[in-house]
């Protein structure tokens, strides 16, 4: 793997018409519009109307520019002013992160694929980690929750930003959803009152889910801090 932009001094000298923040701001318009796929340095350039030597002025690598841009879009989740009930700053960050996922649905994968050493990862990571173990978590059970919280938000926006780029509006979306429950009540009746197919609610079904993950996280804490 390439060594993370964040783990070396790289102060490279830098040509006046061009700047690291500009270059940045058009990979996050460009993978916006073309995902991590359609990211290159060819085409970041033609968007910046450069010449695509003169990118490795600011940068050295392609995944430079995707670990950076990763970390300008980790900043739109805000700090929190102030700490408060451990459970509710959870809630309130996870759901900005989701909400950040469906502005920009590159994300999710590469939050899996790098490590998030950036100034605004690490500013928005030390908190959470700490919310947690000011309730009372320490050690594996800290690493645990943190990853289970990251990779349950990471895992549902994924599959929303897949099903919404294939399906595109709510109406497909219900009409879909009819189409499915229909089905299952001719054939598995008792499945389709189970599976409750036809709920398109995605935002109470994720809070939903996040709050089973928090009930598991609270049973494990000491009784004072649950």
């Amino acid at each position: 793997m390439p060594e993370s932009i964040w783990l070396r001094d790289d102060d490279r000298p830098r040509r006046p018409r061009l700047s690291r923040e500009r270059i940045v701001e058009a990979a996050v318009a460009l993978l916006d519009a073309e995902g991590a796929a359609g990211l290159s340095m060819r085409a970041l350039a033609a968007r910046l109307r450069a010449g695509t030597m003169s990118l490795y002025e600011y940068v050295r690598s392609k995944e430079d520019v995707l670990d950076l841009a990763l970390d300008e879009v980790i900043g739109e989740i805000e700090e929190p002013p102030e700490p408060g009930p451990w459970r509710d700053y959870l809630v309130r960050q996870l759901t900005q992160s989701r909400a950040v996922m469906r502005r920009h649905p590159w994300v999710p994968a590469l939050t899996a694929t790098r490590p998030l050493l950036g100034p605004n990862a690490l500013a928005r990571s030390r908190p959470f980690y700490a919310a947690l173990a000011s309730a009372g978590l320490a050690g594996p059970a800290l690493t645990a929750a943190v990853g289970t919280l990251t990779s349950y938000v990471n895992g549902f926006v994924a599959a929303e930003n897949i099903w919404w780029a294939r399906i595109r509006t709510p109406a497909a979306d219900a009409e879909l959803r009819g189409a499915v429950a229909g089905h299952l009540n001719e054939r598995m009746a008792d499945l389709a009152r189970l599976a409750q197919v036809d709920n398109g609610d995605f935002d109470g079904q994720f809070l939903l889910g996040l709050d089973l993950i928090l009930d598991g996280i609270a049973a494990r804490l000491p009784p004072e801090t649950s």
